[in-house]
This record gives C-alpha cells, sequence and structure tokens, in this order.
C-alpha cells in the first residue's frame, strides 16, 4: 500500500502544516543557530508569520524544510540595514526570502535548490524582478553560484552572521542550466480539480467573471438579477428565491433568523459533519430544538422521523441537509415533504451540496440554502435562499440577515457583486449535472481496489467519500495527489480525524481525467 518516500513541494495551508513549521523554526534558529532565546514551548512563530507565504518540502506527510516568501515592506532587512533602496536597481520590484531550514539529514543540494526553485519561481509569477535573502555566511558561496550577490555589511551576532545578498532576474538568467532548473514552473503531467468546492469552472464562466465590474443599482444590474432569479427558480421548482454575498453558513442563518421568527419547537436531523452545524447555528440562535443524531453515515428511516413527530406534536419545523457533504448521503426528500406536510411542519433544507448535483424539487420546501459554487459550477461568494412564501422585513433582525429586506428590495438591498452574479448565470447556461453512470464506475474501481467507498448508487454521484485504513495516511495521499496536478478534498478537519478521502464531481469536469486522476490515486496506493 502507499508507503512511497518521494520529496513533493507545495504551499503550507494547514494548521498541521503551520505547525511543523514553527517546530522547525525554533529547531533552525533557537537550537542550531543561536538567533533566538529558547522557550519551553519548543515553537518559534515569526514575527512576519501572518504575512508570509511558505513553500515547504514534505516526505511522507513530514515537513523537511521550508522557506518563506514576503513582499510587503518594510522588510527585516530594511529594518537591519536602514531603507535599502540605493542598493536596489532604478526598476526593482522586490521581494524578501527567509526562514530558508533544511533538516540536517536532508542537507544536500536536492531539498535546498528544490526550495529555491518553487519560490522563485513563484516569485516570478508574482512579477517580483528582485529577491532578497540574508544568507547564512557558511552558505555564501553557494548562494552566489546560483547567482545571488552579496550587498551591505554583515548582519546578525557573532554567533549567527548573515550576509544580505540579492538576486536579480538578469544575473539568476546568467547561472544558465542553474537557472533553467530552478526559475522554470514545474508542471505536473496533468491538473484537474475535483474538490467539493472551489470547483472546476467552464471557460465560460471565467469569462463572465472578468468582465467589468458594474453597479448593483444600475438596471442592468437589476435586469441580471431578475433573470438569474428566474433560472434558479426554474431549477428547483421554488417559489422565491433571495440572493446575498456570502457563503452557504450564511444562507444557513438567513434561515435560522426566520425560524427564530417562527417560534416553537423544531426537529434537526443530522448523521455527518453539515448536519451538525446547523444545530450548532440552531444553538446560537437559541431555538427551541430536538437533535435527532445519527452516527456518522448512519442512514435515516423516515417511520422513525414519523414516530417521533407523533410523539412531539409541537413541532412546527423540521430542518435537515439535503446532501451530507461529508459522505455523499441524500435524505430521502420526497418521503421527508411528504411527511411534513401531513403533520403540517415547514421543511427547511440545506441544499448546499445538492443543488447542482442531483435534481432537487423544492416545491413545498418552506427554506433551503444553496451556494454559487459546488453543484452550480460557478465561483464562490453567493449566498442563496429559496423559500415557498413571501417574507416580510423584520425590525429585530440583524438587517444583512433579514431575508425579508431582501425581498422587499425587488433585486438586492445591500452592496452586490455584478461578476458573482455574471459568472453564476453562465455557470447555469452551461449546466450539467454529473453523471450517475460516471460516478458508479468509479465507485467500483475504487472498491476493486480494495477501498472502502461509503455508501451505494443511491448516494450523491457529485461525492465519493473514501474510508482510508489506518496503515494508510490520508494526508500524505492527499499531498501527494496534489504534488501530481490533483486536487481532492482531504484536508478538512473532519476528514483528517477520521482519515477520509474525497473526490468531488461537481463543476465542469472531464470525465477522461476524472478516470485518469482514479488511476493514479490506485497507481500511487499500490507504488512499494
Amino acid at each position: 500500500m502507499y508507503n512511497k518516500p518521494s520529496i513533493y513541494y507545495k504551499i503550507a495551508d494547514s494548521k498541521e502544516e503551520m505547525e511543523q513549521i514553527h517546530r522547525l523554526n525554533y529547531e533552525t534558529f533557537v537550537e542550531e543557530i543561536p538567533q533566538h532565546s529558547e522557550s519551553q514551548e519548543q515553537r518559534l512563530v515569526d514575527r512576519f508569520h501572518e504575512e508570509n507565504t511558505y513553500w515547504i518540502a514534505k516526505q511522507e506527510g513530514r515537513l523537511i524544510g521550508m522557506v518563506a516568501l514576503r513582499g510587503i515592506r518594510p522588510f527585516s532587512l530594511d529594518q537591519k540595514l536602514g531603507a535599502i533602496d540605493h542598493y536596489l536597481p532604478d526598476d526593482a520590484k522586490p521581494c524578501e526570502i527567509r526562514l530558508l531550514s533544511v533538516r540536517r539529514e536532508y542537507r544536500g543540494k536536492r531539498v535546498f535548490f528544490g526550495l529555491l526553485q518553487q519560490v522563485v519561481a513563484s516569485c516570478l509569477q508574482q512579477n517580483y524582478n528582485c529577491v532578497l535573502i540574508s544568507g547564512t555566511v557558511r552558505q555564501t558561496r553557494l548562494y552566489q553560484h546560483i547567482g545571488f550577490k552579496p550587498f551591505g555589511p554583515l548582519i546578525g551576532t557573532e554567533n549567527a552572521q548573515y550576509q544580505p545578498m540579492l538576486l536579480t532576474k538578469d544575473s539568476f538568467t546568467s547561472a544558465g542550466q542553474l537557472f533553467d532548473q530552478m526559475i522554470q514552473v514545474e508542471k505536473p503531467p496533468f491538473s484537474i480539480r475535483l474538490l467539493p468546492g472551489p470547483v472546476s469552472m467552464h471557460p465560460k464562466v471565467e469569462e463572465a467573471w472578468a468582465l467589468p465590474a458594474v453597479s448593483h443599482r444600475s438596471g442592468s444590474f437589476c435586469k441580471e438579477i431578475d433573470s438569474l432569479q428566474a433560472e434558479l427558480k426554474q431549477l428547483t421548482g421554488a417559489a422565491h428565491v433571495q440572493l446575498a454575498v456570502g457563503t452557504g453558513t450564511l444562507a444557513n442563518e438567513l434561515i435560522a433568523a426566520q425560524l427564530s421568527r417562527l417560534g416553537g419547537k423544531g426537529l434537526i436531523l443530522s448523521n455527518g459533519e453539515f448536519g451538525e452545524r446547523l444545530a450548532e447555528q440552531a444553538k446560537r440562535w437559541q431555538l427551541d430544538f430536538l437533535h435527532l443524531q445519527k452516527r456518522w453515515d448512519e442512514p435515516f428511516v423516515v417511520n422513525e422521523v414519523e414516530e417521533l413527530m407523533k410523539q412531539h406534536p409541537e413541532f412546527r419545523w423540521l430542518w435537515t441537509v439535503h446532501c451530507e457533504t461529508a459522505t455523499g448521503y441524500l435524505y430521502p426528500l420526497e418521503e421527508l415533504k411528504s411527511l411534513c406536510e401531513q403533520q403540517e411542519i415547514r421543511l427547511c433544507l440545506d441544499a448546499c451540496s445538492s443543488i447542482g448535483n442531483v435534481p432537487t424539487d423544492l416545491s413545498n420546501v418552506y427554506m433551503a440554502s444553496a451556494v454559487s459554487g459546488k453543484g452550480l459550477g460557478s465561483y464562490p461568494g453567493l449566498a442563496i435562499v429559496f423559500h415557498q412564501d413571501s417574507v416580510s422585513p423584520d425590525a429585530n433582525l440583524p438587517a444583512y440577515l433579514d431575508l425579508g429586506l431582501y425581498e422587499k428590495s425587488g433585486t438586492v438591498p445591500f452592496t452586490h457583486s455584478s461578476n458573482s452574479v455574471a459568472a453564476l448565470q453562465a455557470a447555469i447556461a452551461h449546466h450539467r449535472f454529473p453523471d450517475p453512470l460516471l460516478a458508479k464506475e468509479i465507485r467500483n474501481r475504487l472498491t476493486d481496489a480494495g477501498l472502502d467507498v461509503l455508501g451505494n448508487d443511491r448516494y450523491s454521484p457529485g461525492i465519493l467519500t473514501i474510508a482510508l485504513p489506518a496503515e494508510i495516511d490520508g494526508r500524505a495521499l492527499g499531498d501527494a495527489l496534489k504534488a501530481k496536478g490533483i486536487e481532492i478534498s482531504y484536508e478538512s478537519d473532519y476528514l483528517l480525524k477520521r482519515n477520509w478521502i474525497q473526490f468531488a464531481l461537481m463543476g465542469d469536469v472531464n470525465p477522461l481525467e476524472v478516470k485518469k486522476a482514479i488511476t493514479e490515486l490506485i497507481k500511487t496506493l499500490m507504488s512499494a
């Protein structure tokens, strides 16, 4: 199974990676180079940590090297030498790289050059043309060999001396073959995004996003909102729909606000992360509810819900996810709609991962939330609330969470994003539901490879969740696939905790690339 000792490079983007950075920072610049004072925590958070971009080298999930990139003045060298502009070329657009560190057992040219290759390529991509570094004096010749030129006096202490150095595009080019090795961005064999968000998008969506912004008060924008609302209602069968700038969490806050007006006791169903989030939001709104909580991925039996309703005739509303994003489980929507209609209970849905991924009929649904990304295939940034009845404004609610204000405005009551609206319109125009046959084929291939894929063909075709065995590190596997140009979902805390990974077939995905990604996953798992 997966035990591949390859070294790969990436931008640090998780809490665990940041913690490893702080630990390596301490080991290098406190224990090895006495630049900072010792501490009992044995971790050192850089003073520019919030502004740094960290490129890291990893092997089997372990951080083995790092370097930080920062383009905000003043640089650390500005603070140590005074303004350094007179050392720089006249047309310099500088950035600074710092905290270059490689674990002792990996020291040598490979990891050192690999980190510099990534960070310098990143500098060039961001149009920096001058790179500054404080190179340890024992590595001065190596830096000069690459193309760095010393400037100014030594800095630091007697036990930790550094030489300020700069690297220009021209001087780096003169390094010849080494330049070619280091500034060319290494392209993965192919690149595919199989995330539940952000998703792969149709080129027309990207074009629409790039159009010049227009005023949200203009007549043309109001027409676009009307058109988009009509398209969303046609897609779902909902009577009304409102659009806000925000996420699925905001859409659910708007629903919770309306439930607080409705009063009475409700019922929340959950068998995964996002059902539990609904319960947490309900608690924050101090809603009165009973929480029917199942084990993660345990199916719901509608008869059980019906029996609970009979025991609690005071229930006035039911709130649940439609598709549980953590597992792909689809709640039996039509049965729940029929049950709630019989019991005269208002049904509310978190439909963020179902709208656009499976045909969803929201007729007779009191309220439902959705987002512009995920199954609809656009950029994240629009919170969508569908509702069955007209909603009046309520001065007791925070204005931004008052759904009635959105309906009363006729378009949007607050500053809005014309780019997001245009992109979502383009996404709906080119929308395709995920192919259930493709999802079934992938599920069968993964199962045949010995992997535990949650659920069955009745789950959403937009999400395939794999429960990895304990001997396979989900983060390491996800990192390895990312280094090969394959983005899957694995970095959320709830996935890491359970050692799960996910393939999402949302947005504009190419079936051939999806199959290629599955092949690469299986090859990676089987590599010795």
